[in-house]
Formats: structure tokens, C-alpha cells, sequence
């Protein structure tokens, strides 16, 4: 008990804290869809895809740096499935220590075409790439979609029958939602990866994904560490009143609920939100929390004070603004909110963060970094506690304008600057690509 009172009062006494750097220089091509881990040495590892497009591109690659005594490594390579683009790659270190890489391969560059993989290993902890022990496919099978996804597209079709009139091409896909939901095929191909699964309270490990196709997302979950796989219901509204929810994050209550958070991927630009009371198997109706999503990835995270965090682009439009959210009643408010980056509309973009919660505490986020004033993209690594976050107690509709803190090395950064505080631009510019090394074969 002394314990536990100490370790509140030596929270409560904490200093805010903040640091962030490019985890490689600024490039030409596309950099998006990070991921990032703690490994038991200290060591970060971080993974992202890489090329001059997404899924229509086929030299699309997963790479990968790692961060060891203060230095990002050179950038190295983590998959490439032959000829197709690789995307979305997922970190994961489970409790036996085994570590994990999930991504997609996109088959004939559409998301909808999309296959599962995994890599995993134990050789993580020297120098460059891990070892991969073992490569494989997670072959989906949601359960129930096809009776709510026709349930929901009955009811989009008299809930929005002016839009449909309005707009041929929207009615056209609400049509081909039908075929897809009858076409076996359809429905196990396209499930994508975006955010880290969580280990349950019963040791499930649970895995969101979504799809482009269908619209919705589910959770893909084992028992028994990767030795079978299955997947939940759809999280889906029937009623057609909240539709377009996909890229859940996860987040466990004491109470066991599961919480899922949500890019709204059509209209109103709130984050959406699902509950589910049996470990991921099924999902309540989609709603709304009062955080603006421009149609954009979600991250969320529990933290070791109980408190809740959320990194999101709290925006109507745009990625200008990346935003952190914490709560101190899991979820039930959004008391402090808290720009990681944040310019003026058309002048960046900052998007689909990455979260992890290392041994000392801290708080760990990587995202896509692009601003006009920089040549080229990267991926930014920031690291901080909830006391940076609490320095804005506002809400975050009602944050003020604060500038993207200008580029230092981790080691060297000190607290982050004040909202009104002058930044000067990054002065990397974009260096010529170093071709990425042959892939390992796979195990």
C-alpha cells in the first residue's frame, strides 16, 4: 500500500516531459503507416511501408530502423512479398517474448484484394533486421457479416435516399455491397491491419482489422499465440446510422469491457466507438465520441496510471492537426488534449500514429510527418508523459494553434516549447535513396 502511494505521489511530482526526431531523413517517396515497440533490451523498434505509392504501387516494401543507445539505425528491410505492395505493417511483442510483424500484401492492387500475413521470432536482439523464424497467412472468416451488412445497406437505402439520387456513384457502390456480401471470396479477402493488437485480461490476443469493401471492422483474435486464429462479428451499425467505422484500436476496461476506437470513415467526422463484454466476439452499435476525426487513423491506449490516451486528427478536414487526448475515466470524458503537430490547413499533413508504453512509463508515438516547408516525407518518433499532455487542460476544439517543435536529436531534446513559441523549419532536406537491402527468405 505504501507502495502504491508512493508511486501516485512520485506521478503527481512528475515533470513534463517531451522530445521527438525524424527516425530517417526526409525522402521523396511515400512513408505511411508506422508502428513502433519496445524490445527487452531498451531497444525501439519501429516498422512502415515504403515506395512510390500504396496499394497501386508494386515496389511498395515494409522497412524498419531500430533505436539503440540514442542512435536510429540505418533503415532496413522487414517484408516484401515479391512484386506486390506490402502496407500497413503492425509491431507486436507478446508476453512470451516472442515478437511479431502482421501487414497485408495486396494482391491486385485494390484493398479488397488484400491478404494477411504475419512474421515472428525470438532473434530480435542484435543489430539490424530480426531473425524471422516464421512466415504465414491469417486466412479471415468473420462471423455473421453477411445478415447486419445487408441489414445496414437496406436501411442506408431509405435512410439516404436523396443522397442516392443525387449521386450515381454512391448508389453504385451501395449496390456492389451487395454482391460482396454474397460472394464468399469478398468476404474473407481485404482484411486489413493498422493498429497493435492487446493481450486480454484473458490472454486472447486481439487484433483489429478492417475493410475497405464492406466498410466496417472486426477483430481477429488467438488463444493459443498464433497456433489458430479466428475472427469476431462485424462492428457495424445496422441502422445505417453511424457507417464507415474502420482502423480499430482496442482498449481494455478493469471491468473487462472492450473498447473499440474508430476512423469515421464517412460522415458526421467524429471518431466512432463499439463495446464488447465477451473479449472481442461481439460488438454493441456503432456510435459517436464528441472528438472530430477527419477520416483518418485512430490510435488509443491504456497507460500503466489508468488513465486513456487517444492521438487522432481531431479535424472536420485535413491532417494538420495531430492531437493527443487523455482521460482519467477510461474513456467516459476527454479532460486534456494536446497537439503533437499542428500547422496552418494545406501546409502538412501528420497522420496514422502509432502507439507503446515503455518500461520506464513513457509514452511513445510514431506518425507520418509532411510539411510544405520540409522537402520530402518521414516518419517522426515522439516521446513524452501525461504530464506534457496536462499542460493544456483544454478542450480540444478549444486548443490554441501551436507550432510543430522544431527537429533535435532525443538525446539532446529538451521540454517541449510553449504554444506561442517561435519554431524555426527543419533544416534536413531530402537525401538520394540508398537501395533497400534483398529481403531474408522467408522460413
Amino acid at each position: 500500500m505504501l507502495a502504491f502511494a508512493l508511486a501516485l505521489t512520485m506521478s503527481a511530482l512528475a515533470a513534463p516531459e517531451y522530445e521527438a526526431e525524424y527516425i530517417f531523413p526526409p525522402l521523396e517517396k511515400h512513408s505511411h503507416g508506422s508502428s513502433i515497440v519496445e524490445l527487452p533490451n531498451g531497444d525501439l523498434l519501429a516498422a512502415w511501408f515504403h515506395g512510390s505509392g500504396e496499394r497501386t504501387a508494386d515496389d511498395v516494401v515494409v522497412q524498419g530502423a531500430r533505436k539503440r543507445d540514442g542512435v536510429w539505425s540505418e533503415v532496413f528491410l522487414m517484408a516484401d512479398s515479391q512484386d506486390l505492395p506490402d502496407c500497413n505493417p503492425v509491431l507486436f511483442l507478446d508476453p512470451q517474448g516472442t515478437l511479431w510483424l502482421f501487414w497485408i500484401a495486396v494482391q491486385s492492387n485494390e484493398w479488397g484484394s488484400s491478404l494477411l500475413k504475419l512474421r515472428k521470432t525470438t532473434d530480435y536482439l542484435e543489430e539490424g533486421a530480426p531473425r524471422w523464424q516464421w512466415q504465414d497467412v491469417i486466412h479471415t472468416r468473420p462471423q455473421n457479416l453477411e445478415e447486419p451488412f445487408i441489414a445496414m445497406l437496406d436501411n442506408a437505402k431509405e435512410t439516404l435516399g436523396a443522397f442516392l439520387e443525387a449521386s450515381p456513384d454512391l448508389a453504385k457502390e451501395l449496390e456492389f455491397g451487395y454482391v460482396a456480401a454474397n460472394d464468399k471470396l469478398q468476404r474473407r479477402l481485404g482484411w486489413m491491419t493498422r493498429i497493435a493488437p492487446i493481450m486480454t485480461q484473458s490472454n486472447r490476443m486481439l487484433l483489429g482489422l478492417y475493410s475497405d469493401v464492406f466498410n466496417c471492422s472486426l477483430a481477429a483474435y488467438t488463444d493459443d499465440f498464433g497456433a489458430t486464429w479466428h475472427c469476431s462479428h462485424p462492428i457495424l451499425d445496422p441502422k445505417a446510422i453511424n457507417i464507415g467505422n474502420v482502423q480499430p484500436a482496442f482498449v481494455q476496461k478493469k471491468d473487462g469491457t472492450i473498447v473499440a476506437y474508430m476512423r469515421d470513415n464517412g460522415i458526421p467526422n467524429y471518431v466512432r466507438r463499439a463495446t464488447s463484454t465477451d473479449n472481442g466476439e461481439t460488438w454493441s452499435n456503432v456510435d459517436m465520441l464528441d472528438i472530430r476525426d477527419s477520416g483518418a487513423s485512430v490510435a488509443a491506449l491504456a497507460l500503466p496510471s489508468g488513465h486513456w490516451i487517444l492521438v487522432n486528427n481531431d479535424l472536420i478536414k485535413g491532417r494538420h492537426r495531430l492531437n493527443v487526448h487523455l482521460s482519467d475515466d477510461e474513456g467516459e470524458t476527454w479532460k486534456w488534449a494536446r497537439p503533437l503537430e499542428e500547422v496552418e490547413p494545406e501546409q502538412g499533413g501528420f497522420s496514422y500514429p502509432g502507439l507503446m508504453i515503455a518500461k520506464d512509463g513513457a509514452i511513445h508515438a510514431t506518425y507520418t510527418f509532411d510539411r510544405k516547408d520540409v522537402t520530402g516525407k518521414t516518419i517522426k518518433h515522439a516521446r513524452f508523459n501525461e504530464e506534457w499532455i496536462m499542460e493544456a487542460p483544454v478542450p480540444a476544439e478549444e486548443a490554441p494553434v501551436a507550432e510543430a517543435p522544431a527537429e533535435v536529436p532525443a538525446e539532446a531534446a529538451p521540454a517541449a516549447p510553449p504554444a506561442d513559441a517561435p519554431v524555426e523549419a527543419p533544416a534536413e532536406t531530402a537525401p538520394a535513396e540508398a537501395a533497400a537491402p534483398e529481403a531474408p527468405a522467408a522460413p
